[in-house]
This record gives C-alpha cells, structure tokens and sequence, in this order.
C-alpha cells in the first residue's frame, strides 16, 4: 500500500510540475501571466484528480498481478493433481507396478523400438492356498513381498506389472535369451528366499512359476503372451518353482 501511496504521489506531483509548465508556456505565447487564483487551480486540481486516480489505477493494477499470480498458482496445483491423478491411473494401487493396460501399452511401445528384449510372466505358486489358511489381507502381504522381490531383481530400466491377481509381467528391455534367463531365475530365487511369516506363525514358504520367451521378428505383443504363457504353464506343469525361458530351464536345486 506505501509503494501505491509514494508512487501516486509522484504522478500527482507530475501532474503539478505539468500543469505549471504548461501555463506558463500559453500565458507567455498570449501575451499575459499567471496569477494568484490560478498559481491555485494549477496546483490543487491536478493534485485532486491525478493522486486519487493514479491510487486507484495502481491499486487495480497489483490487485490484477496479485489475481494473476493466484491463478498461475492454482493452474500449476491443478496441473500437478491432474499428473498425479494420470500417474495413479497407470499404476496398481496395491503394488505401485504399471497396471495391466498399461504394462502392455508400454510393452508394445518397447516392441516397436527394438526388437530385441524379452517377456516374463511370472505366477505365484498356490496363492489361493495362503487366501484360503490365512485370509485375503494376509495373501495381500504376501503378494506385495513377492512384487518386490521381483523388482529387486529385475535391472534398472526394465518395464514391470501386475498382469492378473497374482500374476506379474516383466519386459527386459534390450535383453538377450542368455540375460533374460539369468534374470528369470534371480527373480525365483528371490522369491524363494522371502520368509513369510503370516501372523507370527511359521515361515510359510514362496514361490514362483516364470515362462519366458525372447522377443521374435515381427511379433505383436499377444504373440509374446502367447509364448511367454506357453512356458508358464510347462513350468506349473514341471513341479512350479520353475523358470523356463524357450528351450532353457532354470530350476530350484
């Protein structure tokens, strides 16, 4: 308010400084002078008109930056509660990993960049028998552990999600058959050394099932699914705690 108040003041008294010059420039060209009565109007008029409207022109005009800034303010809130909102949209709440749209949408945005990389698709062994013993919550905790366990495992940059209920999706960017089965079968290790123990009770045991398939020429991604899954079910088959990649196999010792 002092700034609005000092810098009124100087236009006002510019406006007075004006005013005098001003007369005194048409008094002179006219041949006459300026009086007492107008020494007054000269100086009071300006300094009742020009101070109150520079105040108020001044005053609306930080009112307008401050109304400004304001909305820049909440256009930034609302573009970052938008993106946070986007961000939550991708991801599963449960887990933090890309949802299952998601998880193939980028899937299939990797696969036209490269055609190298590789898919795992990874499956808790006999979680409906922890859901069933020691009830959904428990199982949900045991699901968590076990996507993290996947994450650890996986390099930095690989492309994860939750696919199903307790069925996870893992796209190796890049990788070689050699890289992915090393990879395939640092994630069943992992797993298989989480001690779970569900309300303070025995260590119940975890395990996961991965089939796996390198990305072929041309392949879309329901044909990588369709590979990937076939391996799967041969490693449910072969006794789960399995990780079979193409023709490799990697199994608990």
């Amino acid at each position: 308010m002092n700034r609005i108040f000092l810098k009124s003041a100087a236009v006002a008294f510019s406006s007075v400084l004006a005013s005098i010059a001003i007369a005194f420039i048409v008094a002179k060209a006219l041949g006459g002078s300026v009086d007492g009565n107008a020494w007054v109007m000269l100086t009071v008029c300006p300094l009742a008109i020009a101070w109150p409207a520079s105040a108020y022109t001044f005053w609306q005009g930080a009112k307008l930056k401050r109304a400004h800034a304001e909305l820049e303010r909440a256009h930034a809130e609302l573009a970052a509660a938008h993106s946070n909102l986007e961000e939550k949209s991708r991801r599963d709440p449960m887990t933090g990993m890309l949802n299952r749209e998601t998880f193939f949408a980028s899937l299939d945005r990797s696969r036209r960049r490269s055609d190298r990389g590789a898919l795992l698709i990874i499956d808790a062994d006999h979680f409906k028998k922890i859901n069933d013993s020691f009830g959904h919550l428990t199982g949900d905790k045991a699901l968590l552990e076990i996507a993290e366990a996947i994450a650890r495992a996986v390099r930095s940059g690989d492309v994860l999600g939750r696919i199903g209920g307790e069925e996870f999706g893992a796209y190796l960017i890049g990788a070689s058959g050699e890289e992915a089965i090393h990879v395939a079968e640092r994630v069943r290790r992992e797993v298989e050394l989480i001690r779970f123990q569900p309300l303070d009770e025995r260590v119940v045991p975890l395990t996961v099932s991965i089939g796996g398939t390198s990305c072929m020429t041309d392949a879309n991604v329901s044909d990588l699914m369709r590979a990937a899954d076939k391996r799967l079910y041969e490693a449910k088959n072969g006794g789960r705690n399995l990780a079979i990649f193409d023709e490799g196999v990697s199994a608990a010792a």
